[in-house]
C-alpha cells in the first residue's frame, strides 16, 4: 500500500511539470487540463479517506490478518500502513500460534507510527479492555463471573477471570476450610463484591455462591426428608461423641452408638473430615430442624444370627482389638466381639496380666462358652483349645489317694504343693492339724520338703486341687466324748493364758478352755495371773461340743470338797446300821421318822451354832457325826438315789445341790 501511495504521488508531480513546460497546441492543452483535473480529485480522495480514518493511541480497533512471520504478525487496520503485534500474544499453551491469515482480531493501538512507519499494535491489551468493560458490566446486572485460581496471595487468593482479581480466604468456601493448596489451579464461578476500574481492584466471592445454592438445596431437602431415608453426606466435624454429616447445608449428627455394629473408641478411629459417608435417618424433627442419624442401620445387625453361626463349644478365629485387666476382646467378625476371661486362658498358670499371653492385632482361635444375644455378650475360652490336663490328673490321683509332693509356695492360708508341672494342689492351714490352726507356717515348713498328704478332691473345671495332712490320721475327737466325759478330772499343760481363760493341752493337738469364770471359787487363790505358762494342773470337764472342750478349776473344788465330805460321812457306820435295822422293822414308822428326821436335820444345818467358851462340851467332829446321823435317817430311795449319782459322776442335780449346801455349812461349823 505504501509502494502504491509513492506511486501514485510520482505521477502526480511528473504531471504537474509536464503542464509548467509543453507549448502545445489548445486540443492538447484542454485534453491535459482535463487529466489535471482527474488527478487533482483523486489526490483529494485518498486525502479525504485518511483523515476520515483517524485512530488514537489507546483506541480499540478491528484488523485483518495479511501476514504471519516468526514473531511478529501483521495487521490491516485501514490506515495507510499495517500495525504490528507480537506472536506472543497468540500463542496457546503448548506454544503454537492461535491465528491464520484472514483473522479478524480486536488490537489496541499502543503507538501510532515507530520509527519504521508501522502502528504498534496490542492483543492482549484490547483482551484486557475488553474484559473490564465486560467485568464492569457483569457487577452492575450482579451476574457470575468464572475464573481460575491461579496462586495463593496474603488473605486469600489471586484469580484469573480475563483480568486479575482478588479472593478473600474467607469467600472460597461455606464451611471450615483446612488446607486452602487444595483450591490452586481449579475453576470456579464467582460473584463480583467490588469492583474499582480506576484502581484496578475486583473482589470475588465464591461462598455468597455456594450459600444461596445450599440454601435452595436444604429447603429442597426439608421438603422430602423421611425417617429411614438413606441420604448422602459429607463429614463436616468430629467430636468425642459423634460426627456431624453435611447433608446439603443441613446438618445432621451421627452418634457414636450408631456408627458400628462393632466398638467404637472415639469417631476419629473411622472417619475423618470431608470424607464422603451413607447415612440414614433415625429420626427428624421438623420444629428444631434436627436430624439424628445411623451409619450401621444400613447393615444387618450381626448379632440376629450370632446364635446360629457361635453355638456353644464352636472353634473360632479373631483378631484380640483390646486388652484390659480382666482380659482380651476378640473381635471375630465386624460388630461382634467376645471376651476372653484371664481365668480362661491357661489351664496351668496363673496370668497376672492379659498382655502376658496375648497382644492387640494377634489372630487367636477359642472356644464359644457361652452367648448372650439380648445383652450382646459373648465368652470364649483360650485354654479349652488344648486337652485339659486337670482332666488327666483327676485320672490318675482319685481322691484318697495318698502322695508325696515337695512344697512350692507357702501362704498364710496353707500350703501349695507341686503334683506336675504348672499343677499345684492345696493344702489348707485347717487340714494340717486336728488340733488348733498353726499360725506360722513357715516355721513348721520350707519349701522343697517333701510332704505327704492325702487328695480331698480335684475338680478338673475349676483348675483346684485339695489335699489333707491330717487325714492321715484318725480324727481323735471322734473318742473324746468317751474319753473326756463331764465330771472327769484331767491333768493339762497351761499352753496360753488370754483375757477371757486359758487353754490347757490334754493331749497332742487336743485343747481345752478354762473360761475365766471357771478359773477361781469363792475362797480359792487360783487366779488367771497366778498360771504360769508349762504349768501342769488338774481341771474337771464341764462341757464336749463342737470339738471345744469346756473345763473348770472351780468345779474340780467343789467335786474334792463334796467327796471329803462323803469319804468322812462313808466312815460313820454304826448310826446307819442301827437306823437300817429300825427301817426294817416298821416300815410304816420310818416314813414318820424320816420326815421328822429331815425337818429335824434341815433345822440343825440352817441353825446358827452358838458356843461359847467354857461352855463349849462337843468338838467339831462329834456335830459332825450328829449332822451325818440325822442325814442318814432319810429314805432308803432317797440314799440309793445319791449312791448312783456318786458312781455316775453327773453334774449337781436339785438334790445334790441341796447336799452341797449341806456339807459346806457342816465344814464351815
Amino acid at each position: 500500500m505504501n509502494n502504491e501511495l509513492k506511486q501514485n504521488e510520482g505521477i502526480a508531480t511528473e504531471e504537474e511539470d509536464v503542464l509548467e513546460d509543453s507549448e502545445f497546441e489548445n486540443d492538447e492543452n484542454d485534453e491535459n487540463d482535463e487529466n489535471d483535473e482527474n488527478e487533482i480529485s483523486f489526490a483529494e480522495l485518498f486525502n479525504q479517506s485518511l483523515q476520515e480514518r483517524k485512530i488514537e493511541e489507546g483506541q480499540i480497533v478491528t484488523g485483518t490478518i495479511v501476514s504471519i512471520n516468526v514473531d511478529e504478525v501483521l495487521i490491516d487496520i485501514g490506515y495507510k500502513s499495517e500495525g504490528v503485534v507480537p506472536a506472543s500474544h497468540f500463542e496457546k499453551v503448548d506454544g503454537e500460534l492461535n491465528c491464520k491469515v484472514g483473522d479478524n482480531v480486536e488490537v489496541v493501538i499502543e503507538r501510532k507510527e515507530d520509527d519504521s512507519g508501522q502502528i504498534k499494535l496490542s492483543k492482549k491489551k484490547a483482551m484486557r479492555i475488553r474484559k473490564w468493560n465486560e467485568i464492569a458490566e457483569a457487577f452492575k446486572k450482579g451476574a457470575i463471573v468464572n475464573g481460575v485460581i491461579t496462586s495463593r496471595v496474603k488473605g486469600g487468593f489471586s484469580v484469573d477471570v480475563g483480568v486479575k482479581a482478588f479472593l478473600p480466604a474467607s469467600q472460597v468456601d461455606n464451611r471450615p476450610v483446612r488446607d486452602f493448596n487444595v483450591y490452586v489451579d481449579q475453576a470456579f464461578d464467582f460473584k463480583i463484591l467490588e469492583f474499582n476500574k480506576l484502581k484496578g481492584n475486583i473482589v470475588l466471592s465464591r461462598k455468597v455462591l455456594l450459600e444461596t445454592e445450599a440454601k435452595k438445596l436444604k429447603e429442597q431437602l426439608l421438603q422430602n426428608i423421611h425417617e429411614g431415608m438413606v441420604l448422602d453426606g459429607i463429614i463436616k466435624n468430629i467430636t468425642d461423641y459423634g460426627v456431624f454429616v453435611d447433608l446439603g447445608n443441613i446438618d445432621g449428627l451421627l452418634h457414636i452408638t450408631d456408627m458400628s455394629w462393632g466398638r467404637v473408641s472415639h469417631p476419629s478411629d473411622i472417619f475423618a473430615v470431608g470424607d464422603k459417608i451413607n447415612v440414614t435417618v433415625l429420626k427428624y424433627d421438623k420444629d428444631k430442624q434436627r436430624i439424628s442419624l445411623g451409619h450401621k442401620q444400613i447393615t444387618d445387625d450381626p448379632w440376629e444370627n450370632a446364635k446360629v453361626k457361635y453355638p456353644e463349644g464352636a472353634i473360632v478365629k479373631g483378631k484380640v482389638v483390646t486388652i484390659v485387666d480382666y482380659g482380651a476382646f476378640i473381635e471375630i467378625e465386624e460388630g461382634i466381639e467376645g471376651l476372653i476371661h484371664i481365668s480362661e486362658m491357661s489351664w496351668t498358670q496363673k496370668v497376672k496380666h492379659p498382655s502376658k499371653v496375648v497382644s492387640v492385632g494377634d489372630l487367636v482361635e477359642s472356644v464359644v462358652l457361652a452367648l448372650d444375644v439380648e445383652h450382646r455378650r459373648l465368652s470364649l475360652g483360650l485354654k479349652q483349645v488344648k486337652d485339659n490336663p486337670w482332666q488327666l490328673v483327676s485320672e490318675k490321683f482319685p481322691p484318697g489317694t495318698i502322695v508325696e509332693r515337695p512344697v512350692k509356695n507357702i501362704t498364710d492360708f496353707g500350703l501349695f504343693i507341686e503334683f506336675e508341672d504348672g499343677i499345684d494342689g492345696l493344702i489348707h492351714v485347717s487340714d494340717i492339724s486336728w488340733g488348733k490352726k498353726p499360725k506360722k507356717l513357715k516355721e513348721l515348713f520350707k519349701k522343697g520338703d517333701m510332704v505327704k498328704a492325702k487328695v480331698l478332691d480335684i475338680n478338673a473345671n475349676s483348675g483346684k486341687c485339695s489335699l489333707s495332712i491330717k487325714a492321715l490320721l484318725e480324727d481323735p475327737w471322734k473318742s473324746i466324748a468317751k474319753r473326756y466325759r463331764k465330771g472327769v478330772i484331767v491333768k493339762g499343760v497351761v499352753k496360753s493364758i488370754t483375757e477371757f481363760g486359758v487353754f490347757v493341752e490334754l493331749e497332742p493337738d487336743i485343747e481345752g478352755l478354762i473360761h475365766i469364770s471357771e478359773i477361781r471359787s469363792s475362797k480359792s487363790a487360783t487366779a488367771p495371773d497366778q498360771l504360769k505358762l508349762g504349768e501342769t494342773i488338774d481341771v474337771l470337764v464341764t462341757s464336749v461340743a463342737n470339738r471345744k472342750i469346756g473345763l473348770s478349776i472351780k468345779d474340780l473344788e467343789r467335786k474334792l470338797e463334796r467327796e471329803e465330805i462323803r469319804k468322812y460321812l462313808a466312815n460313820q457306820e454304826e448310826p446307819k446300821a442301827k437306823l437300817m435295822e429300825f427301817i426294817k422293822s416298821d416300815n410304816q414308822l420310818v416314813k414318820v421318822s424320816a420326815t421328822a428326821e429331815t425337818t429335824v436335820t434341815k433345822e440343825a444345818v440352817t441353825a446358827p451354832v452358838e458356843t461359847a467358851p467354857e461352855a463349849q462340851t462337843e468338838t467339831p467332829a462329834e456335830v459332825v457325826l450328829e449332822a451325818e446321823a440325822t442325814t442318814t435317817e432319810e429314805t432308803p430311795a432317797v440314799e440309793e438315789e445319791s449312791a448312783t449319782e456318786e458312781v455316775a459322776g453327773e453334774e449337781k442335780s436339785e438334790t445334790e445341790s441341796a447336799e452341797e449346801s449341806t456339807d459346806q455349812a457342816r465344814i464351815e461349823e
